[in-house]
């Protein structure tokens, strides 16, 4: 594969939550969809963007001053940025001595990434760990994604697509080429209900689990459990009925609802809309894990 060009929010190493083993993590910028509980909000927007952390910022103003576009301005709670004049040069970030302001969203080369990775081969050797490709969404930097497993794949090291499974068919073919492991979220099968909170239609995402399915691809199943948005019964036994028709020998794994990404909104100019929301009752994890169970499916619950 030729060495493409992505857009990449995080690389975590000695990762052990995102597949088989130790792994590493390669987390893309981008998403189309618009999950309200999104614990990463810094991968929606496709291109890199300026993140402010106001708990660091110790007001000194200097990121104002050197500016060329007048974007930062000081105030008595801190810094505001105007984000219609912010060009993401990086003036702003190179004099911020308290690292308070930062770029999230680099573009790197294959060739970059792949020499992170090869850092910790020893680890997935002997782990049975490899490489994740994570976001945003994979599939919308599906030449890279593949590019990135195809290297993979030559060296012998395991590779998982974590999906939410929306995009075009041709993104997902390349990818699954070079595919070891698929992680591949459901979160609503009403459809009304899909496009009004989530903002696209469900079928493309269910049209994509059936060719994951028919490739015969091992698939993991994932189910973010929100209080109020995907925990009612009549969902659960929907994506119970779907898994176990296409994928019965799939585990389903269950991610409980936090609140770890809320503050990350705002340094990103964004709000939260789930400040009120409750997390998951034991109560409540063990009435998901027995839809599922009862489905005659497996079924693990995240921490």
């Amino acid at each position: 594969m030729n060495n493409t060009e992505g857009i990449v929010f995080n690389i975590q190493r000695y990762s052990i939550d995102d597949g088989p083993g130790i792994r590493t993590t390669v987390f893309l910028k981008g998403c189309p969809l618009r999950c309200p509980w999104c614990s990463n909000p810094e991968s929606q927007n496709p291109s890199p963007e300026l993140s402010y952390r106001y708990t660091s910022c110790k007001k000194c103003g200097t990121c104002a001053r050197v500016c060329p576009s007048g974007a930062p301005t000081l105030t008595e709670d801190g810094i505001v940025i105007d984000r219609s004049r912010c060009t993401v040069c990086g003036a702003c970030v190179k004099v911020c001595l308290d690292e308070a302001l930062k770029i999230a969203g680099e573009s790197m080369t294959t060739d970059k990434v792949w020499k992170i990775i090869r850092k910790d081969a020893v680890y997935y050797e002997t782990s049975g760990g490899g490489v994740t490709c994570s976001g945003g969404e994979i599939l919308s930097q599906p030449d890279f994604v593949a590019s990135l497993f195809s290297r993979c794949r030559e060296e012998g090291i395991h590779t998982c697509a974590d999906t939410s499974g929306f995009g075009s068919p041709e993104a997902l073919d390349k990818i699954l080429a070079y595919t070891d492991l698929v992680y591949f979220d459901l979160k609503l099968m009403d459809a009304q209900r899909h496009r009004e909170l989530i903002g696209a239609p469900v079928s493309v995402i269910l049209q994509n689990l059936r060719a994951i399915a028919a490739r015969g691809i091992p698939t993991v199943i994932r189910v973010p459990l929100v209080p109020g948005y995907s925990d009612s019964d009549e969902n659960l036994r929907a994506i119970a009925d779907i898994a176990a028709e296409l994928l019965p020998d799939a585990t389903v794994g269950i991610l409980p609802y936090h609140k770890y990404g809320a503050n990350k909104y705002a340094s990103v100019g964004m709000c939260y809309a789930l400040d009120d929301l409750a997390e998951n009752t034991p109560q409540n994890l063990a009435r998901a894990r027995g839809v599922f169970e009862g489905r005659g499916l497996k079924c693990e619950v995240s921490k």
